[in-house]
């Protein structure tokens, strides 16, 4: 076996940095929210935060499956789910939901995501173009096919 041989998950978007941490965030913000009595609108509210937040994981998956056009635009909606993320924290933070501290800490852990997703976006943006890793730019109607992992820490 190779050294630079490395487990890879059958489902390729597992291996994306972004997904990960973007089901951190996702375990990190069940575990903010409180569970339990609390009214109505403080329910909506709560439940349009979380969906947002997994949209970030759920936009990677899926856009990765498809082809880089695709994927672009997937990764381009889960970067429009940070920001409502941010909005989500800045209610919850008025709300008297979420303390400064955990509001920084959501704050922080978004503009990272936005910062990688971005930084994937332009990566795969490049490739298409040709001035990828002595790739040839794609056909948009073939799969995308995800660089390996190694590829990933050069991109992000």
């Amino acid at each position: 076996m190779n050294e630079r041989e490395i487990n890879v998950s059958f489902f390729r978007f597992e291996d994306l940095r972004i997904y990960a941490k973007a089901m951190d965030y996702i375990v990190w913000l069940y575990q903010q929210l409180p569970n339990g009595d609390v009214s109505d609108n403080q329910k909506f509210m709560q439940k349009s935060f979380l969906r947002s937040a997994q949209d970030i994981a759920l936009n990677t998956a899926e856009g990765s499956s498809r082809n880089r056009t695709q994927f672009l635009y997937y990764l381009k909606m889960a970067k429009s789910s940070v920001r409502e993320c941010v909005v989500h924290t800045e209610i919850a933070s008025r709300y008297g939901i979420l303390t400064e501290e955990a509001k920084e800490h959501s704050r922080n852990e978004l503009m990272e995501l936005t910062k990688m997703i971005g930084s994937l976006i332009a990566s795969l943006q490049r490739t298409s173009l040709g001035y990828g890793h002595n790739e040839k730019p794609s056909d948009d109607n073939d799969d995308l096919s995800i660089p390996e992992p190694d590829d990933f820490d050069e991109m992000i």
